[in-house]
């Protein structure tokens, strides 16, 4: 979806608000979709000195699973966003701006990028998550497998002595 601040960029002081719910569902993180809802974004945009400030939230639903235990998580999102737009640069190694040449801000576009930039690295399901069991694969989360994890890898012996000095 892009909204037109064409306008908005020719009336110094002057507001423009946007509310829209954008259809995510193509956005992956590792091979599995991430929005199965839509997401809400409402924001306002004002000329500042021939220069659009614009400033939104966006609240979601996220669906993947654990990291560790790949058990499947549902966890809702809010986040703030604020960014400065222009029409044109007269440096273009200045990334503080987002130049939209053609007045139109494409806000799936934006929001996409601002919600993947501040997800975590790591999703998941709690701090205490203990994983899967290396050797058969059972959740830990849900108890003992009973496999003996104690055996090391032979390749790492020098450095484990290394180690010791």
């Amino acid at each position: 979806m892009k909204v037109d601040l064409s306008k908005l960029f020719d009336n110094p002081g002057e507001t423009q608000e946007f509310s829209a719910a954008l259809d995510l569902g193509d956005v992956r993180r590792w091979g599995s979709g991430l929005f199965h809802q839509p997401v809400r974004i409402a924001g306002i945009a004002r000329n500042r000195a021939g220069i659009v400030d614009v400033g939104y939230t966006v609240d979601f639903v996220l669906e993947t699973v654990c990291d560790r235990c790949l058990t499947p998580l549902t966890r809702p999102g809010h986040q703030e966003f604020s960014h400065t737009v222009v029409l044109s640069l007269n440096r273009e190694d200045n990334d503080e701006y987002i130049v939209i040449p053609d007045g139109k801000l494409d806000l799936a576009e934006l929001a996409t990028s601002d919600i993947l930039l501040e997800l975590p690295t790591s999703i998941l399901c709690g701090d205490d998550c203990r994983g899967l069991c290396p050797k058969c694969g059972a959740n830990l989360n849900e108890g003992e497998c009973g496999c003996d994890r104690t055996e090391r890898d032979p390749r790492l012996d020098k450095l484990r002595e290394l180690l010791k000095d």
